[in-house]
């Protein structure tokens, strides 16, 4: 599964980097800074292929979008906010995207990228003593150059009704961890070379089976072990995703 990550690129910069709109920071009064401890809930960088007219050729825009998808049938509660009757879909298992009724009409046209500079996973502690709960060890999954990875992911529109303001939330796709990742967890955020950024977000055709079947190829992908800082979510600064060492575990009585 993919629970926790970081982004430190503003949103601005992401846009020009990959020669995209900026719909995420057009008309904000302030730049999103670094994020080194990216939870449920929060608001996080997207990149969609949308057309501006039917008949144009569809272009790539960033935009920002609340993390845990709410498909667009959800009934509003009386306050206008989304029914929490469920699990939270911040995941979405790429074997089931194109079946699931949460996913499906996502899958079939509302496809995105999920920029990260790397996300977390917990590997439980084999020296646990029985009986106890298993204790588990951080760790940041990350590309060796520094270079942003991006992770393919789905989303929607929810409106309490036709006069309210849309509420954009996204989902990130998982798939079978494979390799050295296979030895932190069973599950990975299912990354997407550049090459297939645009037929990944092709609004025009469904997702493509075979990109959602494929190993993911994890070449330049790098696994170090982090400080348990990161396992409160209170906790976001650049120590977050550093190598683990005494200079930055939490500091309390044990």
């Amino acid at each position: 599964m993919c629970g926790r990550f970081a982004v430190t690129t503003d949103p601005a910069l992401l846009a020009e980097k990959i020669q995209a709109i900026d719909e995420a920071t057009e008309g904000a009064k302030e730049t999103r800074g670094p994020n080194y401890n990216v939870a449920p809930t929060a608001t996080v960088a997207t990149v969609v292929s949308r057309h501006t007219d039917p008949d144009d050729t569809p272009t790539r825009r960033v935009r920002l979008m609340r993390w845990g998808l709410v498909p667009p049938w959800v009934k509003a509660t009386a306050d206008g906010t989304p029914e929490n009757k469920g699990p939270m879909l911040i995941n979405a298992r790429a074997e089931k995207v194109a079946s699931s009724p949460a996913f499906r009409a996502s899958a079939k046209s509302k496809r995105c990228l999920v920029p990260m500079d790397g996300y977390y996973e917990w590997k439980p502690n084999p020296d646990t003593p029985a009986g106890k709960k298993a204790r588990k060890t951080p760790f940041f999954m990350h590309r060796e150059d520094g270079e942003p990875l991006f992770m393919a992911g789905l989303w929607s529109v929810w409106k309490a009704n036709d006069a309210a303001t849309p509420l954009l939330t996204c989902t990130i796709i998982t798939t079978d961890a494979v390799g050295q990742l296979a030895e932190i967890h069973d599950r990975m955020p299912l990354v997407v070379e550049q090459r297939d950024w645009d037929r990944w977000l092709d609004p025009d055709q469904p997702a493509d089976a075979d990109l959602l079947s494929a190993p993911p190829d994890i070449a330049g992908i790098d696994v170090r072990e982090v400080s348990t800082l990161v396992n409160s979510v209170r906790n976001n600064g650049p120590e977050l995703i550093e190598p683990a060492g005494p200079h930055n575990q939490p500091v309390g009585l044990f």
